[in-house]
C-alpha cells in the first residue's frame, strides 16, 4: 500500500514540498529511498527542480513586490532587513547557502530580489545551491537509514516508527516557528498601540514648525 502510494504520488509530493519549503519531506524521501520505496537519483533530481523553481519564483516576486511581501508578517520584515544586510556584504555566499539556514527559505530569495541582485547571476548560483542542497540532504537521509539499520539490524519493522518520528520532528519545527511568528506579531501590535497611545497623550507627533 505504501509502495503504491509513493509510486503514484511520492515524487509529485516531493516536488510540491521542496517548491515551498521542503527540508522535512526531502529527509523523508531520502529515508524512503534507502528502504527501496523511491529511487535516490530521482529524489535528488525532483528535489532540485522543486527547490530551484520555488526560489526563482520568490526571487522575482522580491524584485517586483519585495517590500509588500516582507511587510505581511512582522518576523519576515525583521528577517528581511537582516537578510539585506548579509546580502550586501556577501551576496554570492548567501545565494549559495541560504537553503541550509532553517527558516530563511522563503524570506532570503525575496530579500535577494529586493536587493537588486542580477537575475542572470542568481539563475546560475541558485541552481548550484539547489543542486548541492538536494544532493547533500537526500544523501544524509539515505545514510541515516543505513546507520539505523546497522544499529537495529533489520529496520523494516521499525520503518513506520522512523517515518512517524521524522514527521513529528518536522511538525514540531513548523509549530515552533508559527508560535514564534504569532508572539512576534502580538509584540509588534502592542508596541504600535503603545506608540499611538503616547502620541494621543502628547497631542500627536511634533512637526519642525511647532
Amino acid at each position: 500500500m505504501l509502495q503504491q502510494f509513493l509510486h503514484d504520488f511520492g515524487y509529485f509530493a516531493l516536488f510540491l514540498g521542496t517548491f515551498f519549503e521542503g527540508e522535512t519531506i526531502l529527509v523523508l524521501a531520502g529515508f524512503l529511498a534507502f528502504r527501496g520505496y523511491m529511487d535516490i537519483n530521482l529524489v535528488v533530481v525532483v528535489a532540485f527542480f522543486g527547490s530551484y523553481a520555488g526560489d526563482q519564483l520568490w526571487y522575482f516576486m522580491g524584485r517586483k513586490h519585495g517590500r509588500k511581501l516582507l511587510a505581511r508578517k512582522p518576523r519576515w520584515q525583521m528577517m528581511g532587513d537582516r537578510a539585506l544586510e548579509h546580502i550586501r556584504r556577501h551576496p554570492d555566499i548567501w545565494v549559495l547557502s541560504f537553503r541550509f539556514v532553517y527558516g530563511l527559505r522563503t524570506v532570503m530569495p525575496v530579500a535577494i530580489g529586493l536587493s537588486g541582485y542580477p537575475p542572470g547571476r542568481y539563475l546560475l548560483l541558485n541552481g548550484i545551491g539547489a543542486a548541492i542542497w538536494a544532493t547533500a540532504l537526500a544523501a544524509a537521509a539515505y545514510h541515516f537509514g543505513a546507520v539505523l539499520e546497522g544499529m537495529l539490524g533489520s529496520i523494516k519493522k521499525y520503518e513506520l516508527w522512523v517515518l512517524g518520528a521524522l514527521l513529528i520532528l518536522g511538525l514540531g519545527l513548523w509549530l515552533r516557528r508559527r508560535f514564534k511568528n504569532a508572539r512576534l506579531a502580538r509584540q509588534v501590535y502592542a508596541d504600535e498601540q503603545a506608540l499611538k497611545a503616547s502620541q494621543h497623550t502628547t497631542g500627536g507627533p511634533k512637526t519642525p514648525a511647532e
